[in-house]
């Protein structure tokens, strides 16, 4: 996030259109990619989050990427990201506030 300059208002909206059902794309295995506008343009021009979601549980961002810095992400790092993000989904709300404690994770709240 911090490389990419993001704010937590790209991840809030992100996560405001996946509750609504406006998933970009299911990259199956729990693994979802968003897109999000930069500041003054649109969304296909805009930010990819790869995002490891668990319908009305989780949401846990996982990476994210300008567009104008690399088109996608190869099937490779699809897999190792499907594998992280099945982890985080599989974890207990203990096992989550641990990693938060521990700076491994970052809540976002509204």
């Amino acid at each position: 996030m911090k490389h990419e300059r993001l704010a937590p208002h790209h991840i809030l909206e992100a996560a405001a259109r996946i509750e609504k059902g406006l998933i970009d794309a299911d990259l199956g295995g729990g693994l979802i990619k968003q897109r999000v506008a930069r500041q003054n343009q649109g969304r296909s021009g805009g930010y990819r989050f790869l995002i490891a979601y668990k319908m009305n549980e989780k949401i846990i961002f996982l990476t994210g990427f300008a567009k104008s810095e690399r088109e996608n992400i190869d099937d490779d790092q699809v897999k190792t990201l499907k594998q992280i993000g099945g982890l985080w989904l599989a974890a207990t709300d203990s096992m989550i506030e641990r990693a938060i404690a521990a700076g491994e994770l970052e809540e976002v709240k509204r």
